[in-house]
């Protein structure tokens, strides 16, 4: 019996002695070294404390910014109330933005049966720029007349489209596809 006992301590020892040749020396709880732990966590602290605030800042604006850029996209009439209105959800905080982006998707039924348009004046300017310089199939400079004609029925053109509506007759519409071949075949 005796002998199982020394069998089991020496056992023991031998165990302990390989599992301290196998462990390191010194245990560190990072991958970086001692000495480059203060610096990497100073750099991490002054980016953690200058770069993200702005990086919010920025997105926060971005987001704020975006009823307005919808509006600008789709021709919408009220774009510039709606740009107040992100303007002013900056200074609230975010709580009208829901509102802006609501009002930037919904079409403005009412606003065709005042006005004749349910487009901005911006829209007429662009697509009149584009007629003149003969950029517009013939569908195309047909509705645009037709549109800027509903406005003046309603008496709702400004100065501005007023000249627009009168040099839009002058237009010339650009050749489509119908008209190229048509004119192909004539020639030959």
């Amino acid at each position: 019996m005796r002998q199982s006992i020394d069998r089991m301590k020496a056992l023991r020892r031998l165990v302990s002695a390989k599992a301290a040749a196998v462990m390191p020396f010194s245990a560190h709880a990072s991958f970086l070294p001692p000495e480059m732990m203060d610096s990497a966590a100073m750099g991490l602290a002054w980016f953690i404390v200058v770069a993200v605030p702005i990086g919010g800042i920025v997105l926060f604006w971005m987001v704020h910014v975006l009823p307005e850029k919808i509006a600008h996209k789709r021709h919408h009439p009220q774009r510039d109330a709606i740009q107040v209105l992100c303007l002013l959800s900056l200074v609230f905080g975010g709580l009208l933005w829901p509102i802006a982006w609501l009002w930037a998707y919904v079409k403005p039924v009412t606003h065709k049966m005042a006005y004749g348009s349910d487009k901005h004046d911006d829209y007429f300017h662009e697509m009149g720029a584009k007629a003149q310089a003969g950029e517009l199939l013939d569908h195309e400079l047909a509705h645009l007349r037709e549109e800027l004609d509903a406005i003046a029925a309603k008496g709702g053109l400004s100065a501005e489209l007023k000249v627009l509506h009168r040099d839009l007759h002058a237009a010339k519409p650009k050749a489509g596809p119908a008209a190229a071949a048509g004119a192909e075949a004539g020639a030959a």
